[in-house]
């Protein structure tokens, strides 16, 4: 089984409430939800909270729309959400600053984890990717073990995945590198104007293709005066 994690909050300090900001007339959580299902290789979409009081209205928007919510206020959240969910063979982790993810680059990380059997894929070692569309993805038993090796020091400062992406003797690694270098990009949502450029992009793409990719927001961004400085 393929399982996803898309871990997130609300209270966060710079836009406290970005997850809920409306898309194309849907929290922007439930768009990203949206299209980690459109990608083909996933099993399984978990959204990872906390459960402080803050984030009640998070998880009780995704529970009524039938999405599965992991809560917890551990440092470890990532990785109980793991365990808890069970017999999963690669973990995909995503973060929720990020409402362009691409589904075929979920696809495309997952398949290489099953390809190559390494203990860590993603497009995040080396670069080449707008921020905002990093993957990454680590075969569970890998997770175990890292989880297993860390100490008490270590498991406050990290988590299991960033373990194993900054262990590669141990624990072999593929990164996945896009056609060209678009890393200077920066599409994650940290500003109201980012929020103001998601909706734009989302009013343009999403009613003819809810799963609309990078490409599709790269061409979008050269006939787009007012999105200019996203493509700069």
């Amino acid at each position: 089984m393929i399982i996803a994690v898309l871990q997130a909050r609300t209270g966060v300090p710079a836009l406290p409430e970005r997850a809920l900001t409306p898309l194309c007339g849907e929290p922007m959580i439930l768009r990203q939800v949206e299209r980690i299902r459109l990608a083909r290789t996933v099993d399984r979409v978990i959204v990872a909270t906390s459960a402080l009081a803050e984030d009640d209205g998070l998880a009780g928007l995704l529970v009524a729309r039938g999405q599965t919510v992991f809560r917890d206020d551990s440092e470890n959240r990532f990785m109980r959400c793991v365990e808890a969910a069970g017999g999963a063979e690669v973990v995909v982790r995503l973060k929720a600053d990020c409402p362009f993810i691409d589904p075929a680059l979920i696809d495309e990380v997952v398949r290489a984890a099953k390809a190559s059997g390494a203990s860590y894929v993603s497009n995040y070692l080396e670069p080449s990717y707008p921020r905002g569309l990093e993957v990454e993805a680590a075969s569970a038993h890998a997770l175990g073990r890292a989880a297993s090796g860390m100490d008490a020091e270590a498991a406050a400062e990290s988590s299991p995945m960033r373990w194993l992406r900054t262990r590669p003797a141990p624990f072999p690694q593929v990164n996945l590198r896009a056609p060209r270098d678009w890393s200077k990009l920066d599409w994650r949502m940290r500003t109201p104007a980012d929020l103001a450029f998601a909706a734009g992009v989302y009013g343009a793409l999403h009613e003819a293709d809810p799963g609309f990719g990078m490409e599709g927001v790269l061409a979008l961004l050269q006939g787009r005066q007012d999105l200019a400085r996203w493509a700069a």
